[in-house]
């Protein structure tokens, strides 16, 4: 037997961008050919669509863990890496995406419709296209941004007309099978429904959708019975109907006691969503009442008493009907239609679109005086830490084993201001500042800004007194941990001494 799953929770991994290339053009007879490092390629995104041919979460359910492509690295010769392959997961119409914190991302009503629900990483930049003219021949790239990875809920909420509300065994699943072509599992004890029927009713040439709600029950609130887990598929719906059984014998129930019972419970169950498709809230929904089983004497006497007190006391109009004997049908099904296509009516119209891309909130790369701010950092006294998506992204580019990739970002924070804030905020130098996951120490001496003195590939004259270990030392470890030198043998005939090397 399916199982019916209307609520995950997915492990959402976009894509990480692919690295720049550090390149320069080698050719014959052409000595000065260049930079021409491609960039890397975008990270994969994470799609939700809709789709017609799905209609349950179940595929998710057993799947939750989704993970995109990544985008290849840069290379020479101008070559820039492949985008990372797109994850498209497909999810029925009626799907409610929701943050960990429950804001509502997403309402995925109609076919086709997208949803970004994680953005891959972008791609770094080659050294071609970081020329400049202080920068002819860049000895560094930019490293590749990593994907969007948190958690989102999918919630199915059922794109149903009509709701049927009811205790268990009132006859729902019966109504629902006389009425379409859906065919419910049927039983007489409690709870024989454990997933929401859902049905297509035919009313001479037009249609609505019909579906039921299980373990509605008196407490169901507070956790009783099957709890309110399947209520939020009747948010979306038109009309409700309460079926109610006449033919009951259980003590203390009567039609009425019945309605006001499920009726204190549907006041209880509050809407995740705001703005629920124009309906407002369920108390404000149309109601009808119906009330099954007249096929029994018994049931039928009492429904024929009941009936004009509960159109007294609820105003809302009343049905005898029998699910099993098909009989008073006609009636309700022309009733039902005109409420529905009175709410169709009274919908905001939505502009016909085969394919609606919703995307996340873009960064403004335009705004100015926006794109960082500084704290005092509560856990490093005198430090400080600064937010932003900016400089954020910038340090997760950045290579800090290339002094001319540092240098770069110290000119790209400086543009944008950085320097001068810190200063205002009362930075010192030698002050531990954050960025991202990077602290480091400031150093406002350093002529962040200015057009940098050409040196050697991959260097940086104004970190020159850097105390991060050159590239000549590194060379030197690696040689003296494969034995290839003496650690204390500078080949200049001195002995040796511990406090020799300096860089």
């Amino acid at each position: 037997m399916a199982r019916f799953i209307d609520r995950v929770v997915l492990h959402l991994a976009a894509g990480d961008g692919g690295n720049g290339c550090a390149s320069v053009h080698r050719e014959k007879f052409k000595p000065l050919g260049g930079p021409d490092g491609g960039n890397g390629g975008h990270g994969g995104d994470i799609i939700l669509e809709v789709s017609p041919q799905v209609h349950t979460l179940l595929d998710l359910h057993y799947r939750p863990h989704i993970k995109a492509g990544r985008g290849k690295n840069g290379a020479g010769d101008h070559r820039n890496g492949a985008r990372g392959e797109d994850m498209v997961l497909e999810v029925p119409a009626g799907t409610v995406v929701l943050s960990e914190t429950g804001e509502t991302l997403a309402d995925l009503t109609t076919v086709g419709m997208r949803f970004i629900a994680a953005e891959g990483g972008y791609g770094g930049l080659g050294n071609a296209a970081l020329a400049s003219a202080a920068r002819k021949a860049p000895g560094f790239a930019l490293k590749g941004e990593p994907g969007e990875t948190h958690d989102v809920i999918l919630e199915l909420k059922s794109m149903a007309d009509v709701g049927l509300v009811g205790y268990p065994s009132a006859g729902k699943s019966s109504l629902i099978s006389v009425l379409s072509a859906a065919k419910p599992k049927i039983g007489d004890y409690p709870f024989t429904t454990l997933q929401p029927n859902l049905g297509v009713v035919e009313v001479g040439h037009d249609t609505f959708t019909i579906a039921d709600v299980p373990g509605l029950i008196p407490g169901a609130s507070e956790g009783k019975g099957l709890g309110l887990d399947f209520l939020r598929h009747i948010e979306r719906t038109a009309v409700l109907a309460h079926v109610v059984d006449t033919a009951t014998l259980e003590p203390g129930r009567d039609p009425a006691s019945d309605i006001e019972a499920l009726e204190a419970e549907l006041a209880a169950y509050q809407s995740a969503l705001d703005e629920d498709t124009g309906l407002g809230d369920l108390r404000d929904r149309p109601r009808i009442i119906v009330l099954n089983k007249a096929d029994i004497p018994e049931a039928e006497e009492l429904a024929e008493f009941v009936k004009a007190d509960l159109i007294e006391q609820f105003g809302w109009p009343v049905f005898i009907i029998s699910a099993v004997a098909r009989k008073g049908l006609d009636p309700l099904k022309y009733k039902l239609l005109e409420i529905v296509q009175e709410a169709r009516k009274a919908r905001p119209q939505q502009k016909a679109e085969p394919k609606l891309i919703v995307r996340p909130k873009a960064v403004d790369a335009k705004g100015k005086g926006h794109d960082f701010s500084i704290e005092e950092d509560p856990e490093i006294p005198g430090g400080f830490i600064i937010l932003g998506e900016k400089p954020q992204r910038w340090i997760m580019q950045t290579d800090f084993e290339n002094d001319e990739a540092v240098g770069y970002l110290a000119d790209r924070l400086n543009r944008m201001g950085v320097e001068d804030a810190l200063a205002k905020a009362g930075a010192k130098a030698g002050c531990a500042v954050t960025i991202g996951e990077v602290t480091f120490e400031w150093e406002p001496m350093t002529a962040a800004g200015v057009d940098p003195t050409l040196t050697g590939r991959g260097t940086d004259i104004r970190l020159s007194r850097t105390e991060r270990v050159s590239a000549a030392e590194r060379k030197r470890a690696s040689q003296v941990r494969r034995g290839l030198i003496d650690e204390f043998d500078y080949g200049d005939g001195q002995e040796a001494d511990r406090e020799r090397w300096q860089g």
